[in-house]
């Protein structure tokens, strides 16, 4: 088991991962690397990202680094689990730009969908946290929420009542913002 990323590490592989790959591109980072850039974790078990679009070497580059840093690397997006929420590049934040590799947040919104679909405690804890620093307002969340409602039925694994509930709960327990 590899141990847990802290920051110094996850700007090491930022700065690694730009440092191999060739030309321009641009890589979302999601999860644990959010919460730990925010700084409501200290640390995260591995990294989660996705390239958008994917520079040349990209593949290469994390197989070798996850070894030579000793790094969890997942390639996941929000909309692996959840309808793609519309404008989400434009939600992006950034975050760095090495070389010619710019580094953003995964849109908020969409991660918070996916957390809030998923329902882990460490979950519904991050987007809550989310919420707090003004990432997600929670009036937004809704829009956006009804605007995928109609594409939850290409998602087999989710079940649309379920998921609404969750998210009405959620928005119960973090009142507006």
């Amino acid at each position: 088991m590899r141990p847990p990323v802290d920051i110094p590490k996850l700007e090491l592989f930022m700065r690694s991962l730009a440092s191999r790959v060739k030309g321009k591109g641009c890589i979302y980072l999601t999860g644990g690397a959010t919460a730990l850039l925010h700084g409501w974790r200290p640390m995260t078990v591995d990294i989660d990202l996705c390239a958008d679009p994917e520079p040349q070497g990209f593949f290469e580059a994390i197989a070798s680094l996850k070894d030579e840093l000793s790094v969890n690397v997942e390639l996941a997006r929000p909309s692996d689990f959840i309808p793609e929420l519309p404008f989400w590049r434009d939600r992006s934040p950034f975050i760095e730009k090495y070389k010619e590799i710019s580094f953003h947040h995964y849109d908020p919104y969409s991660q918070a969908l996916s957390k809030i679909e998923r329902g882990h405690a460490r979950d519904e804890t991050d987007v809550a946290s989310m919420v707090a620093v003004g990432l997600v307002k929670t009036d937004r969340l809704i829009e956006l929420f009804e605007q995928i409602k109609p594409l939850l039925i290409r998602y087999p694994a989710i079940d649309r009542a379920s998921f609404e509930v969750s998210v009405a709960r959620f928005l119960q327990h973090n009142a507006a913002s």
